[in-house]
């Protein structure tokens, strides 16, 4: 209802602001063209003052009513650094916006044309052109700084005890394949891909590959480090992690990676954020093609023990490529002593038949 009385109120100031622009347009042809002019003016100047403060109330109340509301808290430890950058730039931004606007609007209001008053001609000022360019160059050079640190960081050499994973994109969704116990992932060419038994493309004569897993959805363990190995089998798709403030591109021959440590279970989440159907998604943050807004995939942030109690459940790709080598392929059936003997006594009367009719 409050969204419906919203649009109604901006509606009817544009209505307020077309019906005095009308009735000015009537006074001017009354009173002249001068006099119309200088009340045009005082009208504009006066309406400035009334959009900037409107403006400045909105802006307010669009942040103060969507703060906290889009993505939450940050779930990884790199999430709360990029947060912390986010914020000092929102903060700096955020003040040269309402200082400029401020004072734009009020010197549309305050130097209006008036009779007697004529403009100040004023070509050039080193000493504001020095400040203008520079302060804004040094800001503008530490912010970009830090945030080449933090994305150096995440796309930095993993530590040692990370977990691996690599994450495929495909025309429209996501193929994440796991290591199994040797904690390695087996050799890979795209000419094996196929979409029946091996969709990324799997070397089976490389050992390591026998014990990888693939499944639809992201599984990590809570507090431990995650490396992600990005790639594509078609066209370039994104690595979206917006609980994790991250994202990388997945490009089609060049493998990418990121890391990162998840803080939150997704079981956790469900308590922190007061709402029962949390989930952690992984979506695509490149357009991709007609099937782009259906490219996602779940995230499960677990603790290790669920995740090798989940990981245990899997079958592994080879196992379902190979079937007849699996050690879990179903025996074949025994055979039938008895009718193995009656069809050997079978044979041999046959045998002597046909040299008895040799014979004759």
């Amino acid at each position: 209802m409050s969204g419906y009385l919203a649009v109604f109120v901006v509606v009817l100031i544009f209505v307020v602001i077309f019906q005095i622009a009308k009735a000015s347009e009537y006074v001017s042809i009354l009173k002249g063209e001068k006099k119309s002019r200088e009340q045009s003016n005082r009208i504009n100047g006066f309406l400035m003052i009334v959009f900037l403060v409107l403006g400045l109330i909105g802006v307010w109340w669009c942040h103060d009513l969507l703060e906290g509301r889009m993505l939450g808290e940050p779930a990884s430890e790199q999430g709360i650094e990029i947060d912390r950058l986010i914020k000092i730039t929102f903060i700096i931004t955020m003040a040269v916006f309402v200082a400029t606007q401020i004072l734009l609007f009020w010197f549309a209001f305050k130097y209006q044309e008036k009779e007697g008053k004529t403009a100040f001609y004023f070509p050039h000022n080193n000493k504001l052109e020095v400040i203008w360019t520079v302060i804004p160059a040094i800001v503008l050079t530490v912010l970009v700084a830090f945030g080449i640190r933090h994305w150096l960081r995440i796309t930095s050499e993993a530590p040692k005890d990370a977990m691996i994973v690599e994450v495929t994109g495909k025309q429209f969704n996501w193929i994440v394949r796991y290591p199994g116990k040797d904690g390695q992932l087996g050799r890979k060419n795209f000419k094996n891909i196929n979409n029946e038994d091996n969709p990324v493309g799997q070397d089976w004569a490389d050992k390591l590959n026998e014990d990888d897993v693939i499944a639809p959805d992201l599984h990590v363990v809570v507090g431990k480090n995650v490396k992600l190995i990005i790639g594509s089998r078609d066209v370039v798709h994104d690595v979206g992690l917006p609980h994790f403030r991250l994202k990388m591109d997945a490009v089609p021959g060049i493998p990418t990676t990121l890391w990162f440590k998840p803080l939150y279970t997704t079981a956790e989440m469900k308590k922190r954020t007061g709402n029962p159907d949390f989930v952690y998604e992984l979506s695509c943050d490149q357009m991709c093609g007609s099937g782009h807004y259906s490219m996602k995939a779940n995230i499960i942030v677990e603790t290790q023990e669920e995740y090798d109690k989940w990981l245990a459940t899997q079958p592994t790709q080879y196992a379902q490529a190979h079937p007849a080598d699996s050690k879990d392929a179903p025996p074949e059936p025994a055979k039938d002593s008895t009718a193995t003997a009656a069809n050997a006594a079978d044979a041999g009367k046959k045998v002597a038949l046909a040299e008895t009719a040799e014979k004759h």
